[in-house]
């Protein structure tokens, strides 16, 4: 931290960053362990307990396959946890038309721009290195992104399945994902967190699609939380204080070279 700020005073922080202080810290004590809570592949494993609930109710309550399946991603376990369960389907062919959709800010596209390669998990270089789509492990997220999903790196389950065609990649500005939360209020009564936001605009923009071309599909949505401690991000939407701000990718070559 000091080192950062060292050099940028105005350093908002990153993900990367937080890794390397928490790694440093369980190096420095014997009595003290490290575990990260998404990334890494036995995180998104256990994680596919919801999959496995949401695909017991779906085929036996609701009688329901889903033709979509829509959700955010940061580091990945929240929607890889509920899709995997899923994939099977599409990869021994029982469901080959079956869409997953990826969805990640604008602001931090890790999987619509980011390379397929190896890369560090933290800033220091401290954790293994991963082979995954990357925006730099320096990677620092813009101030003005309101929301999370702001690690610079994802899942290799992710990217892997992504490499092979069999699940899609998003990005979606902040501005647009805000509206669609305020819908998402006015018509189911739940306020969303910022970063599910991100997949309610997509299942609205794929709800539209089916609307216009008369189809009818059933979209599971991956929601992960509620918005009740965001209300300051809420607040500066209504304000008008937000702004779109989508990440260069001479930026992402730029913190590669590092």
């Amino acid at each position: 931290g000091r080192r950062i700020l060292a050099e940028d005073p105005d350093s908002p922080g990153s993900l990367g960053i937080a890794i390397s202080e928490a790694l440093e810290d369980a190096f420095a004590h014997d009595d003290t362990k490290y575990s990260i809570g998404s990334v890494v592949n036995h995180v998104l494993l256990h994680q596919t307990v919801n999959g496995l609930e949401a695909r017991k109710l779906m085929m036996e309550k609701a009688d329901a396959y889903p033709d979509i399946i829509v959700g955010c991603i940061g580091g990945g376990s929240n929607f890889a946890g509920l899709y995997l369960p899923f994939v099977k389907d599409k990869i021994d062919g029982t469901k080959p038309d079956l869409r997953i959709i990826n969805v990640e800010p604008a602001s931090c596209p890790t999987m619509t721009k980011g390379p397929y390669t190896w890369d560090y998990g933290d800033v220091a270089g401290l954790a293994p290195i991963i082979l995954m789509n990357t925006l730099g492990h320096t990677f620092i997220p813009s101030p003005i992104h309101a929301g999370g999903l702001r690690y610079h790196g994802m899942a290799p389950i992710i990217c892997h399945l992504h490499k092979l065609g069999l699940v899609e990649a998003r990005a979606e500005h902040q501005m647009a994902t805000f509206e669609a939360g305020v819908t998402f209020a006015r018509t189911e009564g739940i306020i969303s967190a910022p970063e599910p936001n991100h997949a309610i605009k997509v299942v609205i923009d794929e709800a539209l699609k089916c609307r216009e071309s008369g189809e009818s599909k059933t979209i599971l949505l991956a929601h992960s939380g509620h918005g009740h401690f965001d209300m300051a991000a809420y607040d500066a939407y209504l304000s008008g204080k937000l702004e779109d701000y989508e990440y260069p990718e001479e930026k992402v070559k730029e913190a590669l070279a590092h």
